[in-house]
């Protein structure tokens, strides 16, 4: 009879984490080494520098989480690992990590999609675990780098995921990022513009979303897998709006406070973003509060029509943008209006962490569905 107990690493991005979990439920032990100072002076991840930090801080944190858990390494019955999507280099010190320890103490290894991790960021708590003809869940996993809309079943043990809708430009974390840097504010950008656009006007400036229709001889990213998805899509596209936002503060003669707000902001690098208003004029907060009611719109029109059209009763909202205050807010009265529910991860469990890769790991191991040796990093792993 085993433990229960998954040792669940992430180093996808710019997070080294490691958790224990035990059933796929029980947080026993959640470590996370953040780089947002490091990569803040950068206005972004710098992937050679968030490899470098991983492999400074992957042994402390996983010494970390298992004192925390208080268990020890024979305790274990399995070792997790997020294989993809995420930085080549970042991805490698994860893994190698893993495999060394996976076989060391001869346990299973299991690789995890870090998409799929953050799902099971809100199913591990509860929500998603629904009887069969209450399924599928639609969840949206909203983060920075991805903005994902997928159908998510399951029988007993196994997980199934179907692509429904995806961004085809920037993400939607990834335009709060540059929109922030844009208007001199602190990296990453969601926490600064959550907090101020609650001291602005949200109707003040009108920002559009266009429907999506992708030229047949245009070239994205994803141009493959959207030609190989069936039945409609709801894709995503935050690239229009962060040019909007560039046009407004130049046709609005923004730059010089947005530079007196850089400049404030590199004397007083300890100022947080709810103390950060007084930095800002009337003209600035409106358009932050502008830009988060469209982006959180769009975010809603897309789920809750592909909520319907698949007639889906169950929401659940993952990924660092589902910590965002107004998304929580809005999604929340939305399914109320429409009859649904929308379940969010804690606050915790929200941005990159290991607790959420090693429950999305529990259902593989107990189905058997193991990984040898040859596990790789993935940067550009798919999911449904």
């Amino acid at each position: 009879m085993g433990t229960g107990l998954i040792l669940g690493i992430e180093s996808s991005c710019d997070e080294t984490a490691a958790a224990v979990v035990r059933d796929g439920q029980r947080v026993l032990s959640n470590i996370v080494a953040s780089q947002v100072e490091l990569h803040g002076n950068y206005g972004g991840v710098v992937p050679e520098l968030a490899s470098r930090e991983h492999l400074r801080n992957i042994l402390p944190v996983v010494r970390q989480a298992m004192q925390e858990a208080n268990v020890t390494y024979r305790d274990l019955d399995a070792i997790a690992v997020t294989e993809g999507p995420g930085l080549p280099g970042a991805l490698l010190v994860g893994i190698t990590f893993a495999k060394s320890l996976a076989f060391g103490l001869d346990k299973p290894l299991i690789g995890v999609n870090h998409l799929e991790g953050h799902i099971h960021a809100v199913v591990m708590q509860g929500a998603g675990r629904r009887e069969k003809g209450e399924l599928p869940l639609l969840a949206l996993v909203v983060s920075g780098g991805h903005t994902h809309l997928y159908l998510a079943s399951h029988d007993e043990q196994s997980w199934s995921y179907r692509n429904v809708g995806r961004t085809v430009d920037d993400a939607a974390g990834e335009a709060y990022d540059k929109v922030a840097k844009l208007l001199g504010l602190g990296y990453p950008g969601g926490p600064w513009m959550d907090a101020l656009a609650a001291h602005g006007n949200p109707r003040a400036v009108t920002f559009n979303f266009g429907q999506i229709t992708p030229r047949p001889s245009a070239v994205t990213p994803n141009k493959k897998a959207i030609a190989e998805r069936s039945g409609p899509v709801f894709d995503f596209s935050f690239s229009g709006i962060k040019t909007a936002v560039l046009r407004y503060v130049e046709t609005h003669a923004m730059k010089p406070s947005i530079e007196a707000r850089r400049a404030a902001l590199a004397e007083n690098p300890g100022i947080k973003p709810s103390e950060a208003a007084s930095l800002c004029d009337r003209q600035t907060l409106d358009l932050i509060a502008s830009f988060q009611y469209a982006v959180v719109g769009n975010l809603m029109r897309q789920t809750f029509a592909a909520a319907e059209a698949f007639g889906a009763k169950h929401i659940v909202v993952s990924g660092g943008v589902a910590a965002n205050r107004e998304l929580r807010e809005r999604f929340t009265a939305e399914a109320e209006r429409r009859r649904l529910t929308v379940a969010f991860p804690s606050l915790a469990l929200s941005t990159d962490n290991a607790a959420m890769i090693a429950a999305a790991a529990w259902p593989k191991f107990l189905a058997g569905r193991t990984s040898d040796d040859t596990l790789v990093a993935t940067p550009q792993l798919k999911l449904g």
